[in-house]
């Protein structure tokens, strides 16, 4: 959610997807203004960027034009865009691990190497600017399913992130006025060659949370066609004429569904249209010289279109509980009590200097399935003890073996056509137990695993045990695919077995 996986688009190229974008003044600097955009969800050890992407912040100064039922805002022209573009991979120093350089094209047209996952990042010499890209913990979290709440969804996920922090006074000259609005996109670099049909203007585009996947994408509108990609594709602070009838109506529609959620009605008609035409001009709206707090997101739209003047800097910090507040806004226009989904903050929370999104998550995940049977050790060993034998599992269609003993592999087919290969790293026969490890089929790294039988009073126990860290998919999804492969076939031998009385 956020933005993440925002249309099929996205789905096929992780590495164009923003998942989230952020705004707000430095905890370290009351000077400075931060910008940061996360790209590439659920992205693993091995993830980088892609080299033919352009990654770009682009702020505009902005007004109040209207209140109320006609709430309205305008950006000026004038627009500070900051660039990143990232080279191949390159040999590490030590020769062996390899790392990435990105640069950083500044408004003024300085320029800013970046190596990325360096922590302290690159600055000019006058360190009016200090910019930033790599691995980092995923800062959004999810804990709601609709309106049910549920524990993060994005637990230990990462992301690759880009931040940049510069001098307010100097580049944004707030004198002139102190509202902004600011989007991220991903775009293709010049010469950009599409596998299929002409090269998108555009891969994404992100400027309040949740436009595209909870106003544009609600899922319980059904019928509704996806217009996310084709949202996608449209200009920011210049959505194309033709098409605001159709984003506009999707946007009343989504809200009028949303309202009805706790089986009240709280917006009027009016409220309706005037939501739709402030989110239809889409981009994150900060002010620099008011506070921006954890509390403070959104605080702008909806003052102005409560009619009076807006008392925050609005923006987006890194550890805003986004979704509660929308959910809160869109059900029951901030008339009932605050919607608290089932989680309270991100894997890790956000830290209060530099880069200011918390270090990646890099501790294992683990599953655990176990069953008791009424079988001895031995009658069990005999059925599964052989690394290439999965006859007793009903997911596995077939197995092949590529040659024999310690690092064999087996290359397992399931039913549903999928293959997973895994390596042997070690046998036991006389304590019945093998280890494993992945080499392809899971989204996946330094994954292990191990199968073990052992005397439980008159049968037997099996226990299969897994370790990972979650790849390029989200780790409740791994977890629950590892969890049902397991799961399935111990619930197989116990069938065949029996359990103990």
């Amino acid at each position: 959610m956020s933005d993440h996986i925002d249309g099929p688009r996205q789905v096929g190229d992780p590495a164009s997807d923003i998942s989230d974008l952020f705004a707000f003044t430095s905890p370290a600097n009351s000077d400075h203004t931060v910008l940061a955009m996360c790209v590439f969800p659920s992205a693993g050890a091995s993830a980088i960027f892609s080299n033919v992407i352009n990654y770009s912040f682009v702020v505009r100064r902005a007004t109040v034009t209207g209140l109320g039922d006609a709430a309205k805002f305008n950006t000026g022209d004038e627009e500070y865009r900051f660039g990143f573009r990232f080279d191949t991979l390159e040999p590490g120093p030590d020769g062996t691990k390899r790392v990435q350089r990105g640069t950083c094209t500044l408004p003024d047209g300085q320029v800013l190497r970046v190596l990325v996952n360096d922590a302290q990042g690159a600055s000019t010499p006058d360190k009016a600017f200090r910019a930033f890209a790599g691995l980092r913990s995923d800062p959004f979290y999810l804990g709601r399913a609709g309106m049910k709440p549920m524990p993060n969804l994005l637990q230990h996920d990462n992301v690759l992130s880009i931040v940049i922090e510069f001098s307010t006074r100097r580049v944004l000259a707030p004198d002139k006025g102190s509202l902004f609005g600011a989007i991220a996109e991903t775009s293709p670099l010049p010469g950009y060659v599409s596998v299929i049909g002409s090269p998108p203007v555009r891969f994404d585009w992100v400027g309040r949370q949740e436009q595209t996947n909870i106003r544009l994408g609600n899922g319980a509108m059904k019928g509704a066609e996806d217009v996310r990609d084709l949202w996608n594709q449209q200009t920011p602070f210049a959505i194309a004429d033709e098409l605001k009838p159709l984003f506009r109506k999707r946007l009343t529609d989504s809200l009028a569904d949303w309202d009805r959620r706790d089986g009240k009605v709280n917006w009027t008609p009016a409220m309706l249209a005037a939501s739709a035409n402030v989110f239809l001009d889409d981009f994150l709206l900060f002010d620099v010289a008011k506070p921006i707090t954890d509390l403070s997101h959104l605080e702008i739209e909806k003052s102005t279109l409560n009619g009076r003047a807006y008392q925050t800097g609005g923006g987006r910090t890194v550890n805003a509980n986004v979704i509660d507040i929308l959910m809160t806004w869109i059900v029951n226009h901030d008339q009932g009590e605050f919607m608290q989904g089932g989680a309270t903050g991100a894997t890790k929370p956000g830290i209060k200097e530099f880069p200011y999104l918390a270090s990646p998550n890099a501790e294992l995940q683990t599953v655990v399935q176990s069953v008791e049977l009424a079988a001895t050790p031995d009658q069990v060993w005999a059925l599964i003890g052989s690394f290439g034998d999965l006859t007793w599992h009903s997911l596995v269609a077939k197995v092949k073996l590529t040659e024999t003993g310690i690092g064999q592999l087996r290359t397992i087919e399931t039913i549903d056509g999928k293959q997973i290969i895994e390596r042997l790293t070690s046998m036991d026969a006389s304590g019945r137990s093998y280890t494993y490890e992945a080499i392809s089929g899971l989204p996946v790294a330094d994954y292990t695993g191990k199968l073990d039988v052992t005397p439980k009073g008159d049968g037997s126990s099996v226990e299969w045990r897994s370790q990972y860290i979650a790849d390029g998919q989200p780790d409740i999804i791994i977890k629950s695919i590892v969890s049902t492969l397991f799961k399935t076939g111990l619930e197989g031998l116990k069938k065949r077995f029996g359990f103990p009385k």
